[in-house]
């Protein structure tokens, strides 16, 4: 279906579903991954080392996709590309490793921190998916992920920490998108049929999961009338949200794939 810009508003919602399901097909597919950072935890095989390749990957990820790659690898060099058992042998002389790494604002001492909270975590909980869909469960909010991605930023810092350090991952009870959280619940969750996203979790149905919003998937969402909302927040990710599940209450986080496709590689 060839649609311009200009026609968009005036699809019915038969043919928008169509539409939108077309540049799903079209986008994921293994091609997507080399360019995106889910390249780094593809570089993967084991679920440990994936859950934690791409949690920290997630985290960095804003900004110049080739740096957002450049420094995702880096980290993984740092880290012996064994991101599992780094963290879980991870000690007071290992901190010297991050010296000198920095994306953007994310700084040694955040790479630091990050790496005792996860293993943390990872002790108590046994796993990351486990402490995800713990967050869930007590979220009292089973229709959605706000509550427990909230949750769950409370639990990863229960540890001593620097004030800088908390905005490296959101809180949607703060009113953030938590982009880079729904990515990542994104790459663990959905099917790996595609190709691109894992599957390895299975504790959280992926009806309840939120559209990673950026500036692409936003711009597009409001183009093709499935957002209105004008600011960038959690507001607008629950419009657009409901807006994608009446074209698949099932998995309507794949609708990612044609939004983001549609804005970072069409240019639409």
């Amino acid at each position: 279906m060839d649609k311009s810009l200009n026609t968009m508003i005036k699809l019915s919602k038969r043919e928008l579903g169509e539409f939108l399901n077309e540049k799903v097909t079209e986008f994921e597919t293994r091609d997507f991954i080399k360019d995106d950072p889910i390249s780094i935890p593809h570089l993967f095989t084991e679920k440990q080392d994936i859950e934690i390749a791409g949690f920290l990957t997630a985290t960095i990820a804003w900004g110049n996709r080739k740096s957002i790659l450049k420094n995702a690898n880096r980290l993984m060099e740092r880290m012996d590309h064994a991101p599992f058992d780094f963290v879980m042998n991870f000690e007071k002389a290992d901190e010297k490793v991050f010296d000198g790494f920095c994306h953007r604002t994310f700084q040694p001492e955040d790479a630091v921190y990050f790496m005792g909270a996860l293993r943390r975590i990872i002790n108590e909980y046994g796993s990351l998916e486990n402490v995800v869909s713990s967050s869930w469960e007590a979220s009292g909010s089973p229709d959605n992920v706000n509550a427990a991605l909230s949750h769950f930023h409370a639990v990863f810092f229960e540890g001593t920490h620097a004030d800088r350090t908390r905005k490296h991952v959101a809180n949607p009870s703060k009113g953030s998108t938590a982009k880079r959280l729904n990515m990542y619940l994104r790459w663990m969750l959905r099917s790996e049929k595609g190709g691109v996203d894992f599957g390895i979790w299975d504790k959280i149905p992926l009806r309840v999961l939120s559209i990673p919003l950026d500036v692409h998937t936003s711009t597009v969402g409001r183009t093709l009338g499935l957002l209105n909302r004008k600011q960038n927040d959690w507001k607008a990710v629950a419009e657009l949200d409901a807006s994608l599940r009446k074209y698949d209450p099932v998995d309507p986080v794949k609708f990612d794939f044609a939004l983001f496709g549609l804005g970072a590689i069409e240019g639409f």
